[in-house]
């Protein structure tokens, strides 16, 4: 206990008797963990935004006029049983038209047109919506084998707007994978990156009191009591670089929230509050793990102890 209290007021006192340099320190810790914490709010807007889209992206059945509606709930029982099918709506055919008519309501032409034929040319429709957008074509194959063992003198379905869609679909799998990938790929650059400087940084405090360490050393200083009060400092520079790291943030996302909102559908200030435990989490125990992994660095390599 002595040892731990020794090594604990020595990383005190390092911390605040080298002050310059363990404020560039948290200087340098604070701007990497900020990133990280900018990275974070984006991938989350991107995420949000790629959700939006994705729910819009769905494959349409429509079935002919004359289709029985047992016919129609057991093809839809059939889709809601396969694994990739998150979720199929049901539209009527009276349900149809009154959608239809709203859509058209001030296009006089169309609304004659309807009141001529007298009856609702408008089939029954269902709208399948997949788990993930590279989904879609195994439902598309699905629903085609479907086609082809119906009887040609009393068909069911009438059209699957799959082709007309499938280039959008495509398109936006590709999109998310680019994303997901490049997310991956910043936060590992970044998280490099901040070890890199963070060990240059640390380095230098260490650097300065080389004088000191020699003789910690030459008086049978254990290694562990000559690392501890660089880790403990390692550890003080990381708590501090997070909670700046959040201070800085708070103002910019209750900033730019309303902002999210009104393009994304997505308040960003919503999200940095009810997530505030996850986000102090991750900053704060990232600038913690990256002060500590860099002193034990620092040290291990240019002490040589």
């Amino acid at each position: 206990m002595t040892a731990i209290k020794r090594i604990v007021r020595a990383g005190f006192v390092g911390f605040w008797r080298n002050a310059f340099v363990s404020a560039a320190a948290i200087f340098v810790m604070t701007v990497a963990l900020f990133v990280i914490g900018s990275t974070m709010m984006i991938d989350k807007l991107l995420g949000v935004s790629l959700e939006n889209i994705q729910d819009k992206v769905d494959i349409n059945v429509y079935f002919v006029t004359t289709a029985q509606q047992m016919e129609i709930d057991a093809l839809q029982r059939s889709l809601e049983s396969l694994p990739d099918v998150e979720e199929v709506v049901f539209t009527s055919r009276e349900q149809a038209l009154e959608e239809f008519s709203l859509r058209h309501q001030n296009d006089e032409i169309i609304m004659q047109g309807l009141e001529e034929l007298g009856d609702n040319p408008l089939g029954a429709s269902i709208s399948i919506r997949a788990k993930e957008t590279s989904q879609y074509e195994g439902i598309a194959e699905f629903l085609e084998e479907q086609r082809k063992i119906e009887n040609p003198q009393t068909p069911l379905i009438d059209e699957v707007n799959f082709v007309k869609n499938k280039e959008a679909i495509e398109k936006l799998t590709a999109i998310i994978n680019a994303v997901e990938r490049s997310t991956f790929i910043a936060m590992i650059v970044l998280l490099a990156a901040s070890i890199l400087i963070t060990f240059n940084t640390i380095r230098l405090a260490i650097y300065t009191t080389r004088e000191e360490i020699s003789v910690m050393r030459l008086v049978g200083a254990s290694n562990m009591f000559i690392r501890g009060p660089f880790m403990l400092q390692g550890i003080m520079y990381g708590l501090a670089a997070g909670v700046l790291a959040l201070l800085i943030l708070y103002p910019i996302v209750l900033w730019i929230g309303p902002e999210t909102e009104q393009f994304f559908q997505f308040n960003l200030f919503t999200y940095f509050v009810s997530d505030f435990g996850y986000i102090f989490a991750v900053l704060v125990g990232s600038g913690i793990v990256l002060g500590v992994i860099s002193s034990a660095l620092a040290v291990a390599r240019y002490l040589r102890v």
